[in-house]
């Protein structure tokens, strides 16, 4: 272990002798806490500490990475990051320039989860645990609570020097109920950025999570066909980022002939209704940051205007290749890793529909709830609801099993034809991508309708 100020003051001003054409160096320190359930017995409940960095060199075109968690032999480390480099390089080193910063950005004593003590974290835990137990027929049920406050800083060969911390705090909820051969779940997931009240005072939703779980045993399941379908502001959230969101990083883009013709600036995807946002200035939300792992500033980057592609998120690599402005969207999970394309906030910009105007003269359609899990594949996508209801001549009724959404991405884009009143952001669990997860983000949208939604059931 090191000490990460000693760390930063001792190799500031380090590069100038090395012949790259840009040295990127973070450090890092990391303290954290879990506690998690499994059914009704305590499984962990650990505090940790991390700290560690890593060196970034770029020559001619290629790309070396050191990580490391002393000190000793520093001066050696980037020696070998910037030796990978040159072994890498093939030309065409293209990276786009920002400008030099120095800055320090902190958190305050509401948003750092260690000064609540792990009793406290584990009695709050208690109480869930309880709460999920009170209610007959669960079979199992699983409760996971972590959090964590992080202090990273990093120094550029082009002058920059930011210091940056953070702060999350994540809880997750699972109840799984069994009777006559079947089995249901359901589930919460929430989040904040470091502020432990936000996941109190949940007793009455965690109960209803276990009595949803139960009853959807006794649940009809949905006739399989095209609906019209609604979307609440969490799956409607979970399709933006995974079904389009993933197709804007622009490293993705760059490097897929065929991506890159589908994903032209200005070709129409939607009605002049839908807007598509990702905003990493949202700094209340867990997807928001002041500077990127480049040192780029984040920012607000409108990937769908008026239905129409006009952005896409960038690292300062992508954006040179692709000669557009950098997004400040490279992210990495851990000093363990490099930074690549990632989203922030992304959502869904509300319109002025309202839910009983969107319901209203919906026949029969399906109104879709929070999730489970899906998959995407280009622009095919496939997800689970995790609850789901009939739409019967305007009102929601019955209660059905939870259905599959799958389709074209681009198709049902353009097959949005209401836009809520009612945004919502989802700051539960992370992102996944190239090895590299969970990474903190945010996702959200008003209520949407979808006209012939493929749903899967019987």
């Amino acid at each position: 272990m090191f000490d990460i100020n000693e760390a930063a003051q001792y190799l500031s001003g380090k590069f100038g002798h090395y012949r790259a054409d840009h040295i990127e160096v973070h450090l890092e320190e990391t303290e954290a806490s879990a506690v998690a359930y499994r059914g009704r017995d305590l499984e962990t409940a650990t505090r940790t500490r991390d700290a560690g960095g890593n060196i970034r060199a770029l020559v001619n075109g290629g790309w070396g990475f050191v990580s490391f968690n002393s000190l000793d032999n520093i001066e050696k480390r980037i020696e070998q990051a910037v030796e990978q480099a040159r072994l890498a390089g093939k030309g065409g080193g293209e990276f786009a320039g920002v400008p030099a910063v120095t800055t320090e950005v902190t958190i305050d004593e509401n948003h750092d989860p260690r000064l609540i003590s792990l009793a406290d974290k584990k009695a709050l835990l208690d109480e869930y645990n309880e709460a999920l137990w009170s209610v007959g027929g669960l079979q199992t049920s699983n409760i996971g609570y972590g959090d964590s406050r992080r202090k990273s800083v990093l120094l550029t060969s082009g002058g920059s020097f930011i210091s940056q911390e953070r702060a999350d705090v994540t809880l997750r909820v699972n109840a799984v109920a069994a009777g006559d051969g079947e089995v249901q779940q359901s589930g919460i997931s929430m989040g904040s950025r470091g502020t432990f009240s936000d996941i109190k005072g949940l007793h009455s939703r965690v109960k209803e999570t276990a009595e949803r779980a139960v009853s959807l045993l006794k649940a009809p399941q949905a006739r399989g066909g095209e609906y019209t379908v609604v979307l609440d502001p969490v799956l409607a959230g979970v399709f933006v980022h995974e079904a389009f969101g993933h197709l804007s990083e622009a490293d993705h883009i760059y490097e897929n002939p065929q991506l890159k013709a589908v994903m032209v600036l200005g070709r129409e995807f939607g009605g002049e209704h839908l807007n598509i946002i990702d905003d990493a200035t949202m700094l209340n939300l867990r997807g928001g940051y002041a500077y990127d792992d480049e040192g780029t500033p984040g920012q607000r980057v409108h990937l769908i205007r008026e239905g129409k592609l006009t952005g896409r998120l960038h690292s300062r690599e992508t954006a040179a290749k692709m000669k557009e402005a950098p997004s400040g969207n490279a992210r990495a999970i851990s000093f363990r890793h490099p930074p690549i394309v990632r989203m922030g906030n992304t959502f869904i910009e509300p319109r002025d529909v309202t839910f009983d105007q969107m319901i209203g003269d919906i026949k029969e359609g399906i109104y879709a709830r929070n999730w489970y899990g899906g998959t995407t594949s280009m622009e095919m996508f496939t997800f689970s609801a995790g609850e789901a209801f009939m739409i019967r001549n305007g009102k929601v009724e019955e209660l059905i099993r939870p259905v599959v959404l799958s389709g074209n991405v681009f198709e049902t884009l353009k097959r949005i034809d209401a836009i809520g009143n009612d945004l919502d952001m989802n700051q539960g669990g992370g992102c996944g991508k190239g090895g590299q997860s969970p990474l903190a983000v945010s996702n959200g949208s008003p209520h949407i309708r979808i006209q012939q939604c493929l749903i899967g059931g019987r």
